[in-house]
């Protein structure tokens, strides 16, 4: 068996056949995976009929559904490459992806229509898309071809692996928090040692049922899938997440684990519903993305549910550091150890390894790291070096060998001198009981450089500024201590959940009172 990560569905359809391989709860469709691995191969060679072969990028503009799950594999047993779409973005910001990785192929869910028009009326942008399709219901026409009509057609018989090892599986197109988006390209390799770090870490059972509650154009979603796969658990997916309905799910779906963001947690305790429902099988939650603040950890652990925080990138393909069961509280507050096959180290400016409890940036070793960034090679240059991805990422690791993520460097702030670690603060102001949510940012200061600043979701009507800043008097030193505070209804985030404090600096640009 070659290492074509489109077989995996192939050899799992072999081995277990009559398992549940996949639950959709927008269509409603469950396929056993000897089902699903016959639909994806009916859309392998539909693709192949429609000219598609090694290398061409086929781009996917597609909810949580059957369609993006066999589309993905159907593309690795090919050796064609897949371009998950965010379909959050709007049609300037897609249409820049699709003509930077090359797109020839746009698989496009019925419900984004207008985008598609849109996206084909612009001519010399998307100049490179020679086959439109539309999934769902939807007939075609005027050039759009109808996805569910040549899927009934197209034979389910195995088509010929097109690629294998190094080769190009997916590009992966990084949020965009700053500037353009850069392409994350992953290789079957990657993908596979991706599974096999994960699986030798985790606590994944054969049979299991993982909620998969982020879209599946973000690696936490879409690794998970693949690894469920590799191990033969069940993949349910929520076409679009709702606080209140994965409660539902974890009863009706009898759910074993699951992965969220610390903002889907959060909004998932605000809605209720967890104090009825039947949760006895549901062993564990990863969380990350970003921080777990210790207060949510402590409120799920209340509840007598695990949150085990993660940490990884779309580079790492997901997985870079993760917490035990064990530790979970013990080590609150810190995203554990390396995965299995992962190495993780802190480095100062110069490279050097930092000693115990020094901050530093996080550095990445294993064979799940991306190819490089499609078409940057200057970026590319820069994240990977001699074996390493340079996150970009703050943190410190204890003695015991646990890390403790603080921020990205460019959203430290420099008061006074002193380093102001964001989600830090962020951590205490949320144990506030009168606040929902909250980012700090750093705004200019004549006398201190720089000086924190807090934008926080308010809990209660009657909630002062004042109450936020001695709350955080209490329990961090002065220079930490938020100068003001500044009431917002939300808080703006990317779909894997981070803070676009971008944004927020641009809605406060400054300067600091003082």
């Amino acid at each position: 068996m070659i290492n074509n990560l489109g077989l995996f569905l192939t050899k799992r359809a072999h081995l277990s056949p009559d398992l549940e391989g996949l639950v959709a709860t927008g269509s409603g469709m469950r396929p056993s995976f000897a089902e699903l691995n016959r639909r994806s191969n009916r859309t392998a060679n539909m693709l192949t009929a429609l000219g598609t072969g090694k290398g061409d990028r086929v781009a996917l503009l597609l909810m949580n559904d059957v369609e993006f799950v066999e589309s993905f594999f159907a593309i690795a047993k090919i050796g064609a490459v897949v371009v998950p779409l965010n379909w959050r973005l709007v049609a300037d910001e897609l249409a820049f992806i699709l003509d930077d990785s090359g797109a020839s192929t746009l698989i496009f869910g019925c419900e984004f229509a207008g985008v598609a028009a849109d996206l084909g009326a612009r001519g010399e942008q998307c100049r490179g898309i020679e086959n439109w399709l539309v999934a769902g219901d939807a007939e075609g026409g005027d050039g759009v071809l109808s996805y569910k009509a040549l899927h009934e057609a197209a034979s389910d018989a195995e088509p010929e692996p097109g690629a294998c090892d190094g080769d190009d599986l997916y590009i992966m197109y990084t949020s965009g928090t700053t500037g353009l988006p850069k392409g994350a390209v992953h290789t079957h390799d990657s993908a596979i040692w991706a599974c096999i770090t994960i699986n030798a870490t985790a606590d994944s059972h054969y049979a299991d049922r993982y909620l998969v509650a982020l879209p599946l154009f973000h690696v936490g979603a879409l690794t998970p899938l693949v690894a469920n796969v590799y191990g033969g658990a069940t993949s349910v997916l929520m076409y679009q997440f709702d606080p209140v309905r994965v409660w539902e799910i974890v009863e009706e779906e009898r759910l074993t684990s699951m992965l969220a963001v610390p903002a889907m947690l959060n909004f998932m305790l605000q809605a209720g519903g967890h104090e009825t429902i039947d949760r006895s099988r549901l062993r564990w939650v990863m969380s990350g993305a970003a921080p777990v603040p210790v207060t949510l950890i402590e409120a799920y652990a209340a509840l007598g549910m695990e949150v085990h925080q993660v940490y990884g990138l779309t580079e790492t393909c997901g997985p870079a550091c993760v917490i035990s069961a064990a530790d979970a509280i013990r080590k609150a507050g810190s995203t554990g150890k390396p995965f299995f096959h992962t190495e993780v180290g802190i480095v100062d400016e110069a490279g050097r390894r930092l000693a115990a409890g020094q901050m530093g940036e996080v550095i990445i070793s294993g064979r799940h790291l991306m190819k490089g960034y499609w078409n940057r090679p200057d970026a590319t240059a820069e994240a990977l070096r001699d074996g390493w991805l340079y996150s970009g990422d703050l943190a410190s690791m204890d003695e015991d060998g646990f890390v403790y993520i603080q921020d990205r460097k460019k959203d430290m702030i420099i008061s006074g001198g002193e380093n102001v670690y964001p989600a830090e603060v962020e951590n205490v102001i949320l144990s506030h009981p009168e606040v929902r949510d909250v980012a700090v940012i750093g705004l200019s200061s004549p006398k201190w450089g720089e000086s924190p600043l807090a934008v926080v979701v308010p809990g209660t009507e009657g909630l002062a500024p004042e109450s936020v800043i001695e709350h955080c008097r209490d329990r961090l030193a002065r220079f930490k201590t938020p100068r003001a505070v500044e009431f917002v209804d939300e808080i703006p985030r990317n779909p894997a959940g981070k803070i676009l404090k971008r944004v927020l600096r641009e809605r406060f640009p400054g300067p600091a009172a003082e």
